[in-house]
């Protein structure tokens, strides 16, 4: 007869019990914490910030919305009740006119009127500014060329901010624009109508800039 198999160590060393298997899994984990991915809390001066714009969004869009209404055009009005027609609201020509001079106007000619000399203009007391056919021109089409302001020379180019241009403002606001400017700064000129813009809008139809020789012979 054979000889009986000899018993295999590997056979003994495997034979262990599960409560054996978890407690040596466990011990493994104990031991072995996670630091290898370096988590961190976020600093909280960046939880701050996160918190701070998502507030300020949140009460910008609910203040200036208008209620996210198609028709609504004014950020501060209130969507029309059902079967209601909304009044469009009087808008004072000197509160547009300012703020579309803040927008467009005063990185050149400055918040104050005085201009940025050798290349700006001056606007404050400007007998530029009086004449109202030269002044609506000036704002539609922009100018190009030497200029002389008060006894001084200006050579700079001022752009188009009339429809189609890169500003493209409406009749209305460049009204308003020129408005403002009339009777700001010690300018004592009356106000101009968009009617009157339309106007030499559609006389001078599309055209380029103004130049000064141009202007000279208006009144």
């Amino acid at each position: 007869m054979s000889s009986p198999m000899h018993q295999d160590k590997r056979v003994d060393q495997a034979a262990v019990t599960d409560e054996s298997l978890m407690a040596a899994h466990e011990k493994l984990i104990g031991k072995q914490p996670d630091e290898k991915a370096h988590y961190k809390l976020a600093p909280l001066a960046l939880l701050f910030l996160f918190s701070g714009l998502i507030f300020f969004g949140g009460t910008y869009l609910g203040r200036f919305s208008g209620h996210f209404h198609p028709k609504v055009y004014n950020e501060y009005a209130m969507p029309p009740k059902a079967g209601e027609v909304a009044a469009a609201p009087a808008v004072d020509p000197i509160v547009l006119g300012k703020a579309v001079y803040a927008q467009v106007c005063a990185s050149c000619h400055q918040p104050n009127g005085m201009g940025l000399p050798p290349a700006f203009p001056p606007l404050a007391a400007s007998e530029w500014v009086a004449s109202e056919e030269r002044a609506i021109r000036i704002v539609l089409y922009g100018l190009e060329g030497p200029i002389k302001v008060k006894g001084v020379d200006y050579n700079g180019v001022m752009p188009a901010a009339g429809p189609g241009s890169g500003f493209n403002l409406s009749p209305e606001k460049i009204a308003a624009v020129l408005t403002y400017i009339r009777q700001e700064w010690g300018n004592t000129s009356g106000p101009v109508t968009a009617a009157k813009v339309a106007e030499i809008k559609g006389k001078e139809g599309n055209r380029a800039a103004m130049k000064v020789a141009e202007l000279e012979k208006l009144p």
